[in-house]
């Protein structure tokens, strides 16, 4: 199983609508998809309509020291598309991981999904827009780490302290961190400061080809908790990440 971290320090860069279509589109190429919600907020849960206000998931991940993975994974409405889901209980979960001065805090993702690698070829994990203890578990947990960026006034804020951290994990946690590459966002093509800003994203970082255009239809998707590659297939948004898929699988020589 191959493991890619969705991530970003800046909200509203559309990590959870990359982290639920990226998961979507790896099961229509035939893959069996373990998506991760890691953010308190649960927002990627409830896209696919799996929240809930107090039940086990990662939080459990964190804190038990036998996770009982059965229970914490859930399928969805897709076929091969299977979720651990989270809510306000990973901010306490989090909290007591802090506290504990014996077991090992950073690599309690990566050491529960190694009990179930052998049934998926993906996991995707969405992350919170921090760096805190759950966040740094999904660094050191995986292969790839894919970071969208919204072309904005504040498109490079926190960037370089978010590479610095990776790099961090990398060197001290996770030597098996293969990939890092950005990738933009809710672009238009037609407005100048995109064009410029794009140009300046990809001279200072190592960033995809693939851009994903602005499409409306994003947000009614998120309404109807729909992935926009189901729910509007031929909407620009829609072909966009697949052709990004398209481009990651080639990244990594496709599947291991």
């Amino acid at each position: 199983m191959r493991t890619i971290a969705i991530i970003n320090l800046k909200g509203g860069v559309a990590k959870t609508t990359s982290s639920i279509n990226i998961a979507y589109i790896l099961t229509q190429r035939g893959y069996k998809v373990l998506l991760v919600d890691n953010d308190k907020q649960g927002d990627c849960s409830r896209g696919l309509n799996r929240r809930t206000q107090d039940g086990d998931g990662i939080d459990r991940i964190m804190v038990d020291r036998h996770p009982d993975m059965d229970n914490l994974i859930h399928h969805t409405d897709y076929a091969n598309l299977d979720i651990i889901t989270a809510n306000l209980g990973l901010l306490t979960a989090n909290t007591e991981v802090i506290k504990d001065p014996i077991r090992p805090q950073q690599d309690r993702l990566k050491k529960a999904l190694q009990q179930v690698s052998d049934k998926y070829d993906f996991c995707v994990v969405d992350n919170a827009p921090d760096i805190n203890v759950s966040v740094i578990n999904a660094l050191t947990a995986a292969n790839d780490v894919l970071i969208p960026v919204e072309v904005d006034d504040n498109t490079l804020e926190g960037m370089d302290e978010l590479l610095n951290q990776i790099t961090v994990v990398r060197e001290e946690l996770n030597p098996g961190l293969k990939n890092i590459h950005c990738f933009i966002t809710k672009y238009q093509k037609f407005n100048q400061a995109h064009l410029q800003g794009a140009e300046i994203i990809e001279e200072r970082y190592p960033t995809m080809k693939t851009k994903i255009r602005f499409s409306g239809v994003v947000a009614r998707s998120t309404f109807m908790r729909v992935p926009v590659a189901l729910h509007s297939p031929r909407s620009a948004a829609a072909e966009d990440y697949g052709i990004l898929v398209n481009e990651y699988l080639d990244m990594i020589g496709g599947k291991e």
